[in-house]
């Protein structure tokens, strides 16, 4: 009777942990919720005005008509005319594109370093691992908004800082769960045999260890969007970000509000789409983490 023996390239993660719920579950889990699936829904909607928004608008958004300012909402301008006599309806849909755009970048920056420093922390440990968190600790010891803030202040306004601000007040977080995680799984039975049998340490943390962190990155993802459109809006609200005439959403809120007693759609429909997109998010966020988790599933 032959024995055969696990080489480092037989060697596999158990597909339960490797792949967690099957996709088909996982789907069939999150449409049980019907208000996820309604701020997906919403979501969807969202994602479709940012690639299509200056195609479909009915006006120009930057467009100067004096003649037409300040005009209320009605048939021609839906939500209202502002202070230039430009259709906020179509700032509010061109003004989408900027302001997920940012958002998105900006997930994509603190995911990419949280995932690299996290894993590197919880892989190596000791001094690195020292190291690497006293920092991130030093970067949560300020607000997220302020920290942003600091950012802007030593890189400059503008639109790209402005991701780059929002993605480095995100990486602790990141981080901290990557670590987390990190330190859990380097304990499991199949990552010790990885070592034992000879496997290199690379090989170890990209396909043994990295596998178990992808559902958590895109829970904690799902929320952190949310969180990357307010600080994105109010660093443009403040004046940090975007510049006139450009539309978005921050910005907009800024320029509405020297007319609320007169012109109260101005701000309104920004403030609004700002709301209804963070609810969205959240619902999503809290359908995606019902589907992985099965204790809440069971409540």
């Amino acid at each position: 009777m032959s024995t055969e023996v696990q080489t480092p390239s037989t060697l596999e993660i158990p597909r339960d942990v490797r792949a967690g719920l099957p996709a088909r579950r996982l789907a069939r889990q999150f449409a049980r919720n019907r208000v996820a699936v309604a701020g997906l829904a919403v979501l969807a909607l969202v994602v479709l005005l940012t690639a299509a928004g200056p195609e479909i608008a009915p006006h120009s958004p930057v467009r100067v008509r004096v003649s037409e300012r300040l005009r209320p909402p009605g048939a021609e301008h839906w939500f209202g005319t502002d202070q230039f006599g430009r259709d906020v309806f179509s700032r509010v849909l061109v003004g989408t594109r900027p302001t997920f755009l940012a958002a998105f970048i900006a997930i994509g920056v603190a995911a990419g370093a949280g995932v690299l420093l996290g894993a590197t922390a919880g892989y190596a440990s000791g001094r690195v691992d020292d190291v690497i968190m006293r920092l991130m600790e030093i970067l949560l010891a300020f607000p997220g908004i302020l920290l942003a803030l600091v950012v802007i202040t030593i890189l400059g306004t503008g639109l790209v800082n402005v991701m780059i601000a929002v993605g480095i007040s995100l990486i602790p977080v990141y981080t901290r769960l990557v670590r987390g995680t990190m330190l859990a799984v380097r304990e499991r039975d199949y990552v010790q045999a990885a070592r034992a049998i000879g496997c290199p340490p690379a090989r170890v943390l990209v396909r043994h260890m990295l596998p178990n962190v992808w559902a958590q990155v895109a829970v904690l993802s799902t929320t952190a969007l949310g969180w990357a459109i307010i600080a994105g809006s109010t660093l443009n609200f403040l004046g940090f970000g975007i510049r006139p005439p450009t539309p978005e959403w921050g910005a907009d809120l800024n320029f509405g509000r020297e007319y609320l007693n007169v012109a109260w759609w101005m701000s309104t429909a920004p403030g609004v789409a700002i709301v209804l997109v963070i609810l969205a998010i959240n619902f999503v966020g809290d359908g995606v983490t019902e589907a992985l988790d099965p204790a809440l599933r069971r409540r």
